[in-house]
Parts: structure tokens; C-alpha cells; sequence
């Protein structure tokens, strides 16, 4: 467990960021069969009989200060649509990483993304006071590179050969980040995106 980050729950209009718990694991089960994410290798979505095992990791990296992870609960409808969480957690140097994101086929594109996203950027500059908050993505994930870039983070670079990926193949990695100098102009553009949508 990492004294840094204790008892987080964020509310937007749209969703609740909720600590991903074992009793969430029929919710999770659900969203992960919407669209059959587990098949897009370059996600980090696991196949519907391996979610128990993916909390119980998830939960395992929390207790060992390693990440904190999120449920993301949709207002409307009450139903978990996806996760994401704080991970590479660096309380010495105030900076942390948001990833291991991924959300039900049904949820994308619509705005909760960008609110999530939102919640978990204004925390960690307003309330951690983070120097930076990093984001990571596989070189063959388009649709996650220019999400990132959509919130306003600048590619920072690449990592070549970093890691296998789901089908044992050698990925890169791109790495981006938002500076706590950036972060109005930042969260200035995510409100206005974000009013847009609802």
C-alpha cells in the first residue's frame, strides 16, 4: 500500500471512479465481454474466465505500493464499463502514470474517456501536486496515441524493443506526459471538450 495515495473516489457527471474491489468482478466480467477486448493484443483487457486472477493482481500491486486501481462506474446506468489506474507511482518525485485503461465497446466514444481521464489528471495536480503525470501506449495502438494527445500531452518519446506484448511480439512504446506548468491550459481545453459531450 503506498501512503501517497489512500481512499480515492472521483465523480464526474457521467461516471464514478470507484477502487477496483473482488465484488466488482461480475461488473468487470461483463464490460470486457462488450466488444471482446481481450482479443485486441495491444490492450491490457483480459479474456472473461481471467478477470478474478486480473483483480486479484491488480489488488496485489495495490497492497505492494504499486499502482491503485479504479473501477469505472457508468452514472446513468450503474454498470462498470471499464478500469484504469495510478501505476509507476514515484511519491519522491511526485509523478505517477495513468494506464492500464480500457472500456466496454459501448462506452467508447463517448465522452466518458475524456471525463475519466479528466478526474485523474485534476487529482493528481491538485490534490498529489504532481510535477507530471506520464501516459504510456503500444507504437500500434492509434486509437490510444491520439486519445492521449486529444487530452493535451506531449509525446515525450519512444521506447524501442521495450516489451513483449500479449502475442510474444516486441513492442515499442510511446511515452507521454503533462507538466503541473501545462495543466491549466490543459484543463481548460478538457473542460471545453468535456461541456461539448454532455
Amino acid at each position: 500500500m503506498n501512503s501517497w495515495l489512500q481512499s480515492i473516489s472521483l465523480e464526474g457527471r457521467l461516471i464514478r471512479l470507484e477502487f477496483l474491489q473482488p465484488h466488482h468482478l461480475e461488473g468487470l466480467s461483463s464490460a470486457v465481454k462488450d466488444g471482446k477486448l481481450w482479443e485486441l493484443y495491444f490492450t491490457s483487457a483480459p479474456h472473461p474466465s481471467e478477470t478474478k486472477q486480473y483483480i486479484e493482481k491488480a489488488l496485489q500491486e495495490y497492497h505492494d505500493g504499486l499502482s491503485y486501481p479504479f473501477v469505472v462506474v457508468e452514472k446513468a446506468t450503474h454498470s462498470i464499463v471499464g478500469t484504469t489506474r495510478y501505476m509507476n507511482i514515484e511519491p519522491a518525485n511526485k509523478r505517477l502514470e495513468i494506464g492500464t485503461t480500457w472500456y466496454s465497446k459501448s462506452a467508447q466514444r463517448t465522452g466518458i474517456n475524456t471525463e475519466c481521464k479528466f478526474l485523474l489528471i485534476q487529482h493528481a495536480f491538485e490534490v498529489l501536486q504532481c510535477n507530471a503525470v506520464e501516459f504510456r501506449t503500444h507504437h500500434e495502438n492509434i486509437r490510444s496515441q491520439k486519445a492521449i494527445e486529444r487530452l493535451g500531452a506531449s509525446l515525450d518519446g519512444i521506447l524501442r524493443h521495450h516489451k513483449y506484448d500479449k502475442n510474444g511480439n516486441l513492442r515499442n512504446t510511446y511515452v507521454y506526459s503533462i507538466l503541473q506548468s501545462e495543466w491549466s491550459q490543459v484543463k481548460e481545453s478538457l473542460i471545453s471538450k468535456m461541456n461539448k459531450s454532455y
